[in-house]
């Protein structure tokens, strides 16, 4: 079966355009068919944001993994491509979160989709609205373009 994922990329050291497109061939290789990206923006960090500034994508993937296997992959893909988890919200060269699985919702331990702040990032929802502007969150109803016009993060999401 194949399922449709949205994967966010970040990365906010060294040469972040060349890492995120690092991070999407990798992608293509273990996860699936990239079947749309979204441009790629600029923001300040988020959480801690006395650190670089960040750049951001979106991708539509589609994969016959189910999602704990697809954190397992994305997660080896972040090692591979050099990320050292130091703290939450830290510096990285990647980071790669899944936001949407189909319109699962999963709430174990390890994993929650949809990705738990979506709705409070405007980094994560001006990408998506871009690309999916009318994908439904299947827990809070409402579509991207819905959650960025109420979404309260003020920092700018600058196009590339």
């Amino acid at each position: 079966m194949i399922h449709k994922t949205f994967l966010l990329l970040g990365s906010n050291l060294g040469d972040r355009a060349e890492i995120l497109l690092k991070a999407q061939k990798e992608i293509s290789l273990s996860v699936g068919t990239v079947v749309n990206e979204s441009s790629i923006y600029e923001t300040g960090a988020w959480g801690i944001e006395d650190q670089p500034a960040f750049l951001n994508q979106v991708v539509v993937v589609k994969t016959k993994l189910n999602p704990h296997q697809l954190l397992t992959v994305i997660n080896n893909i972040e090692q591979e491509l050099g990320r050292i988890r130091h703290q939450k919200w830290g510096e990285r060269l990647i980071d790669i979160d899944i936001l949407y699985y189909n319109n699962k919702v999963i709430n174990t331990p390890n994993l929650i989709i949809p990705h738990p702040e979506i709705a409070n990032r405007r980094f994560t929802l001006v990408p998506l609205v871009e690309i999916a502007p009318d994908f439904m969150h299947p827990v809070l109803g409402r579509n991207q373009k819905e959650l960025l016009s109420s979404c309260e993060d003020e920092l700018e999401v600058k196009k590339l």
